[in-house]
């Protein structure tokens, strides 16, 4: 799979996507790196540690978080994307579900667009993307924690959101598929979602597991959002043995060794 100008072997390595934050009010680390040289100092950190994508995001989707306007979310991401684009050779996503803020940052330098509502919230979402020729990340989700059969109903609609991008003509090779930990489920549909994530592999696409600090970590080991890094180690080494091609993490070192021991055992069963 291409994302900018890097290939990534997504049947065969799990790949860090870096949460770069550009906001006040994140959950675990809002207000760290809105300033310009706070963020380019913190993206060329998180490079030099592992980060294969840079996920840059300008609006906190933290439960009851505020939301912005979409003029407000581009001025934040706009520029720092611009100047990591020009300072570093890494593919950068835009975590954003507005077709507008996606456009701007695509504009900007963007390689991926990831969003959290899987062209659901935006109709302009999916054409932009397919005339863009950007790839994607489709995440789960949904306004309410309710289902009739957990899994099958979150496959069916996570199903939903590919026939969105074939519709508007996304290339099957620009797709990423996300199960959305954290997002229309409770606490125990977020321990399930983990627990079962290789079957999202049915619908034949690569995936993403995004859990860092979140909190169902939280919530089992009763620690706040700057404590959860072992906990979000454990679902980092589920990911690569359940054959996810990226993780999504703030804590880039840490989570790269735990990437690169996982691999180094399984591949000793192979030989």
């Amino acid at each position: 799979m291409k994302i900018g100008t890097k290939e990534f072997d997504v049947k065969n390595k799990t790949y860090i996507m870096g949460i770069l934050n550009v906001t006040p009010d994140s959950f675990s680390d809002g207000g760290k790196w809105n300033h310009m040289d706070a963020a380019l100092a913190h993206a060329e950190d998180m490079i030099r540690e592992g980060t294969a994508i840079l996920d840059i995001g300008g609006e906190s989707t933290r439960p009851g978080h505020q939301q912005i306007t979409e003029d407000e979310e581009i001025q934040r991401v706009a520029p720092v994307i611009e100047a990591v684009k020009a300072r570093f050779d890494v593919p950068v996503s835009i975590d954003t579900y507005k077709a507008k803020v996606a456009a701007a940052a695509i504009e900007a330098g963007a390689d991926l667009v990831n969003d959290i509502w899987g062209l659901k919230y935006d109709p302009e979402m999916a054409g932009l993307i397919a005339r863009t020729g950007v790839a994607c990340c489709l995440m789960h989700n949904k306004n309410n924690t309710e289902y009739q059969d957990f899994y099958p109903d979150m496959l069916r609609e996570t199903a939903e959101c590919v026939k969105l991008a074939k519709e508007a003509g996304i290339a099957d090779d620009k797709i990423i598929l996300d199960p959305g930990v954290g997002f229309g489920k409770n606490y125990e549909q977020n321990l399930e979602t983990i627990l079962h994530m290789e079957r999202f592999h049915e619908l034949g696409y690569p995936m993403l597991l995004g859990t860092s600090r979140k909190s169902v970590i939280g919530l089992t080991l009763d620690l706040p959002a700057d404590q959860r890094v072992e906990g979000t180690l454990v679902t980092t080494v589920m990911a690569v043995m359940k054959k996810y091609a990226f993780v999504r993490v703030h804590d880039i070192k840490e989570n790269q060794r735990t990437i690169q021991m996982t691999e180094a055992i399984l591949r000793a069963g192979e030989n």
